[in-house]
């Protein structure tokens, strides 16, 4: 791996393979991600690697004037945090591994970018969208109940063993939390800023906007070099989450209201407002009252009357049934396609036509990987859909994108995914709002 500033060639050996550079995802101040896939074993899933990026060659060297002083300090600087956030998220991942709702990680490993100049890599489970994305994608109108409640829950889960294990996440915002199609769950990531609770060794801690009023104060501290108070402990991950599902909810970035005198005043009371000016159906009003106590019992500012993780899943909240609304299942990918518009009233009464439609749509939709099962419901719930369930989501995502608008037998087609762990069950919802 090698190129200018870092940036990988098209090919980088690691972990006794030929790993393909295929695209660059993101990049930080001290990180890039890119996606790659392994050469010569299709069979293996496509992975993110993580490069901690190295300072520039001469970062170190003899600087000529104060100007250039300046800059190779600053680079130094830069090089001995990567390489510090490198050590403490392959340490955190390394201890934390197993659980479904924590990205996984598959290998670390060192390449150089120039004759002597290493970089940390990481590789790591390739994962879908963030929820940061999936704000975008809502246009201010915040997700459904059941994309917040399936979130909610998730990064409890997560919390809950992060927490147990003594570990702080210490980063916890929408660009964190992504979700993942093969496990159909959402999953965290980027555990650079983690930390051992009482063991603090972070002194700079989460994002502006998610940050909890004792982190606030410990930053604050701590850049004016001043001795700390009591070290911030887990509950500054729920703040972070309060925030999160409370801009899930509401569509909106809530940066300054965070930031207002008037949460500051009366943080419930300003909570109380943003759920009375959303639209809520009759029926989904209790639902949302639950969802709001929730979230107020995320946001005190007394750490210690913040609700913890695992006392925060028993919330009446995730004792609601959900569905799925027509914009979660063509945002969240998953290995189980739906297929809409295929079939007529005429086609599921007529058997010898039934059979030939499903003959030729499984026939087209292994063109994009082995279909594992195939399902027309004839009847109720269902009927007339054409479900289709691939070895995993990536070939989904392919028939999904090449399927979208597509005519078939002179119809429109219509793709959305569909949750797996429904379709095995046999719960298939007649309509989706």
């Amino acid at each position: 791996m090698a190129g200018s500033g870092g940036c990988p060639s098209s090919f980088v050996e690691a972990l006794g393979r030929l790993w393909q550079v295929q695209s660059r995802l993101g990049s930080g101040s001290s990180a890039a991600v890119y996606r790659v896939r392994c050469c010569g074993e299709p069979g293996l899933p496509p992975g993110a690697l993580k490069q901690f990026l190295p300072p520039p060659p001469g970062a170190n060297g003899g600087a000529n004037g104060g100007a250039n002083a300046a800059a190779a300090a600053a680079a130094a600087a830069a090089g001995a945090a990567a390489e510090y956030g490198f050590r403490k998220e392959r340490a955190a991942l390394q201890r934390l591994q197993g659980h479904r709702n924590i990205v996984t990680l598959y290998g670390v490993f060192t390449i150089q970018t120039s004759p002597s100049v290493p970089s940390r890599c990481l590789l790591l489970e390739l994962l879908d969208i963030s929820v940061s994305e999936l704000l975008l994608y809502s246009n201010h109108q915040g997700c459904s109940m059941w994309m917040i409640q399936h979130c909610a829950r998730d990064v409890l889960e997560a919390l809950t063993f992060l927490h147990r294990q003594g570990y702080v996440h210490a980063d916890l915002k929408p660009r964190n939390i992504l979700w993942s199609a093969d496990g159909e769950c959402f999953k965290l990531i980027d555990f650079g800023l983690s930390f051992r609770e009482g063991n603090q060794d972070v002194k700079y801690i989460q994002t502006d906007g998610y940050r909890a009023p004792e982190a606030e104060l410990q930053n604050c501290l701590a850049q004016a070099g001043l001795p700390g108070g009591a070290e911030c402990t887990a509950a500054v991950d729920l703040w972070s989450l309060g925030v999160v599902l409370l801009e899930m909810f509401s569509g909106m970035k809530l940066k300054n209201a965070v930031h207002s005198q008037e949460w500051k005043a009366n943080s419930s009371a300003v909570i109380d407002h943003i759920f009375a000016n959303k639209a809520v159906v009759n029926a989904a009003a209790i639902p949302a009252y639950h969802l709001r106590d929730l979230i107020k019992s995320m946001l005190h500012d007394d750490p210690a009357r913040r609700i913890p993780a695992r006392a925060a899943l028993c919330s009446p909240f995730f004792s609601i049934p959900f569905a799925p609304h027509i914009e979660d299942l063509v945002l969240l990918p998953t290995p189980v396609l739906r297929l809409l518009n295929l079939l007529e009233e005429e086609d599921l009464e007529n058997e010898e036509e039934y059979e030939d439609i499903v003959e030729d749509v499984r026939e087209e939709c292994q063109k994009y990987g082995p279909v594992v099962s195939l399902l027309v419901p004839k009847e109720s719930p269902g009927r007339g859909q054409v479900f289709v369930e691939y070895e995993n989501a990536g070939d989904s995502k392919a028939a999904q994108k090449l399927l979208t608008g597509r005519i078939f037998d002179g119809k429109f087609v219509v793709a959305t995914f569909y949750p797996l762990s429904a379709y095995r069950r046999g719960y298939l919802y007649q309509t989706l709002l």
